[in-house]
């Protein structure tokens, strides 16, 4: 497979960063629509035929490893909270394209004279700093 000249990666890479400076807000998670049942005996949901209370939709998202939930209210609040995942998972599009691209610009770079080599200082000597060791402190007068 021939990879595009690097100009052509080069351009490809602005356009994405650009398509993703406009993502807008976002938040990861997912919506889930549930039917629940309250626990009344004499509720109608208490019938095994029922499908329980609902539906309602919530809101779910990871934090350390734990669950948050989140009721969302049909209308705006459900379409709001649709469009931030959808710009989510357009985020995570454009971020694995990103890497993608990077990557074949890095292979596409030419080795500059000078890859090889590590910066080091004129005089040759040491770095800066205190000549006392770690954590010697000065004496007490």
């Amino acid at each position: 497979m021939v990879e595009p000249p690097l100009a052509d990666l080069e351009q490809r890479r602005a356009l994405l960063y650009a398509e993703l400076s406009e993502t807008g807000d976002f938040r990861r998670g997912s919506i889930s629509t549930t039917f629940r049942r309250c626990g009344k005996t004499n509720c109608a949901c208490a019938d095994p035929a029922h499908p329980g209370h609902g539906p309602r939709q919530l809101l779910t998202w990871k934090v350390a490893g734990k669950t948050q939930a989140r009721q969302l209210r049909s209308g705006p609040e459900l379409q709001k909270a649709s469009r931030e995942l959808a710009s989510y998972q357009r985020f995570v599009s454009l971020s694995q394209q990103i890497v993608e691209v990077n990557q074949a610009i890095c292979d596409a770079r030419p080795l500059s004279p000078l890859a090889g080599d590590v910066p080091s200082t004129e005089s040759g000597g040491q770095k800066g700093g205190s000549s006392r060791p770690f954590g010697a402190s000065s004496p007490q007068s």
